[in-house]
This record gives C-alpha cells, sequence and structure tokens, in this order.
C-alpha cells in the first residue's frame, strides 16, 4: 500500500515541474486525492460492497471534482494534473504511467451493460478535455492532444488531434532520437510537430540535436581510446534541474 502511495507521488515529480515536496503534493493535489479514494472505493466495489464504494467514490468526486467510477481499473504511477471535469467510466482499463489532464472524459457510446469505455496502455498521455468515447484500445505510448474527441482505436505512438480525432504523423527518427537523449539526461522536453509550432521547442530539440551530435563524438573517441588500451570510468549524467532553465533565454539564442 505505502509502495504505491510513494510511486503515485513520486511520479508526480517528474511529470510537474509545479510540485515542490511531498508534503506539498499529499495536500494539495486533487488528482492524488481522486485516486487515494478510487483506491478504496475499488478494493469495495471488488468485494461487492458496490453500494458503499458508489457512496465512497461520490465523496471523492465532491471533494475534488474528478469522477472515477470504482469499477474502473487503474496501473501504477498514474497522474491526474488539475483534474477538474474529470470523469473515468465503469469499464475504463488504464495500464501504467499514464496522465490525464483536466476536462478528459474516458466513457462509453452505448446502454448495453458489458465493456463501454476504452482501454488505455501505457505512458499514454491525454491532454485537457479530449473525449476518449467507446470499448477501444488506445495502445502504448499514444498521446491525444487537448479537445480531440476519438471514437476508434489509437496505434501504439502516434499522435491523435483534432474533431473527430485523426491521426498525425508519426514522430520521426529525430523526434525520437531527442527524446532518447532528453530521457538520458533527465528532461522532458515536450518536442514539437508541423501541427503545433512552439519556438521555446524549437529551441530546445536544436539543443538536443547539438547535444546528440557531442555525445556520438566522444563516444566514438572513448571507443578509440579503449581500443589503444586506456581505462575510461564513464559517470552517468547528472540529473538537469529543469526549474533553472529560463526560457527567455532559450528563445534569445534561438534568434542569434
Amino acid at each position: 500500500m505505502f509502495k504505491r502511495l510513494r510511486e503515485d507521488v513520486y511520479c508526480i515529480f517528474d511529470r510537474d515541474p509545479a510540485a515542490r515536496n511531498v508534503f506539498e503534493i499529499l495536500t494539495t493535489y486533487p488528482g492524488l486525492h481522486a485516486l487515494l479514494f478510487h483506491r478504496m472505493s475499488h478494493a469495495l466495489w471488488i468485494r461487492n460492497l458496490k453500494w458503499i464504494a458508489r457512496v465512497l467514490s461520490n465523496v471523492g468526486r465532491f471533494l475534488t471534482g474528478i469522477e472515477i467510477h470504482p469499477g474502473a481499473q487503474i496501473g501504477q504511477r498514474f497522474f491526474i494534473d488539475h483534474g477538474m471535469g474529470v470523469v473515468i467510466g465503469e469499464t475504463v482499463e488504464i495500464g501504467d504511467d499514464c496522465t490525464l489532464y483536466q476536462g478528459v472524459t474516458l466513457g462509453g457510446t452505448s446502454w448495453q451493460p458489458g465493456k463501454r469505455h476504452p482501454t488505455l496502455g501505457n505512458n499514454v498521455v491525454i491532454g485537457a478535455g479530449a473525449k476518449v468515447l467507446g470499448p477501444f484500445k488506445v495502445h502504448d505510448g499514444a498521446r491525444i492532444g487537448s479537445n480531440a474527441v476519438v471514437v476508434k482505436e489509437v496505434p501504439a505512438g502516434v499522435t491523435v488531434v483534432g474533431i473527430p480525432g485523426r491521426q498525425v504523423n508519426n514522430r520521426s527518427e529525430d523526434e525520437k532520437r531527442r527524446e532518447a537523449i532528453a530521457e538520458k539526461m533527465g528532461f522532458d522536453a515536450y518536442g514539437a510537430t508541423q501541427d503545433m509550432p512552439d519556438p521555446i521547442a524549437n529551441s530546445i530539440n536544436r539543443m538536443l540535436d547539438h547535444i546528440d551530435l557531442m555525445d556520438q563524438r566522444i563516444e566514438g573517441m572513448c571507443a578509440e581510446l579503449k581500443r589503444l588500451g586506456g581505462d575510461l570510468e564513464v559517470a552517468p549524467l547528472p540529473k538537469l534541474d529543469a526549474e533553472r532553465i529560463d526560457c527567455k533565454d532559450l528563445v534569445c539564442a534561438d534568434h542569434q
């Protein structure tokens, strides 16, 4: 129980730069409070104490503005950012490391009993106001843009935007490479696509390209030194403190 709570808390540090300490997260994050209410109500639901589970679920909705049916199945390290207006239906299944923003609906399109709501794989991100409706799967690593309406299956690793939801281009090799080097550095940068230009993200992407090129050169030099008999001790990179990056400086550097 406490291990899962610890995971729920510390995943927020990875996804919300505004999070400052554990006490603040435990006392002021409604997404975490809603998840804790759901953990308790779901435990009652699967023990066939359904009325009590619904009452507890409604208490959580009243206090947080987030409605999660106690029958929904939610994986580890689930994060609801801001959260007001989020609705998660009874037969929803959510994998690990998923993120939802405010106003998201995971709903059904049928009044028939049985599976009516979507299934999310691992590492799925759904933007503010998006509606995902129906008994289909959103596969691992998919992203759904803000205010999109999605009514059919979403393949792994793609981004869906618009009404009705349409798939934009798969992430290019350059974007995948940038994500890999950013993850290695401990920095999560939102990459820009042609559909969503962002000068700050473009600046960060150029920095990541430069870092990746330098990384390749250094790895080549290390490999050559080892071939010649050198003894090298490679220390892991320190985690980058994203809060200390001045975005104005990035924009200025991009225009120089």
